[in-house]
């Protein structure tokens, strides 16, 4: 009845809430995923987001449609794990900067704990500085880490703006240093800071 493809289109507009975003994400043209959506809107007869030229939103039945997607993904996934006969076995070295173990990384996870049972799977959580020297020198196997945007390699998953920030009232003599609580060394935004 749903169409996995459209499921997985409808799962990363609804991670970044731009259909610009996520067609950048799956690598399809925006009007590709606008069709994926709309086609799933008409499979459910139920509108899944509420858009504008400014925003994207999901509705409350595009809420619900969030866990029945990830479950029948989920259950689509092991069918043809099971059918194949391909199941990923080993170990996996990955590598997370601090920033991004609060946000959805443990979901993300743990619904990979999932799907390959048999991934002996290492976490290391650390600067993306260091994160990237280990990768470089083959102490991991895969980064999800911060990168100044002229450094090579590696997969655009997201792009931030650094923002200086402080206690309200705050003033600074610009005669003096500015006082500052940053990371330690290899810090990509301790070195950007300075």
């Amino acid at each position: 009845m749903y169409e996995p493809g459209h499921l997985r289109t409808f799962l990363s507009v609804a991670q970044t809430l731009s259909f610009t975003q996520a067609a950048r994400r799956l690598g399809l043209r925006q009007s590709t995923v606008s069709q994926h959506v709309r086609r799933l809107e008409e499979a459910t007869g139920r509108q899944l987001f509420t858009r504008d030229t400014h925003s994207v939103e999901l509705t409350e039945d595009g809420e619900a449609m969030l866990g029945f997607a990830r479950r029948i993904l989920d259950v689509h996934e092991q069918a043809a794990q099971f059918f194949t006969g391909t199941r990923l076995r080993g170990r996996l070295r990955f590598g997370a900067s601090e920033d991004f173990v609060l946000t959805r990384l443990p979901e993300i996870l743990e619904r990979f704990r999932h799907e390959h049972p048999e991934v002996d799977l290492e976490l290391t959580v650390e600067l993306s500085g260091t994160l990237h020297e280990q990768l470089a020198a083959g102490r991991l196997d895969l980064v999800l880490a911060k990168r100044r945007p002229e450094d090579p390699g590696g997969e655009l998953v997201w792009r931030d703006e650094l923002a200086w920030i402080g206690a309200p009232g705050l003033r600074l003599d610009p005669h003096r240093p500015v006082p500052l609580i940053v990371y330690p060394p290899p810090g990509i935004t301790r070195a950007l800071a300075l």
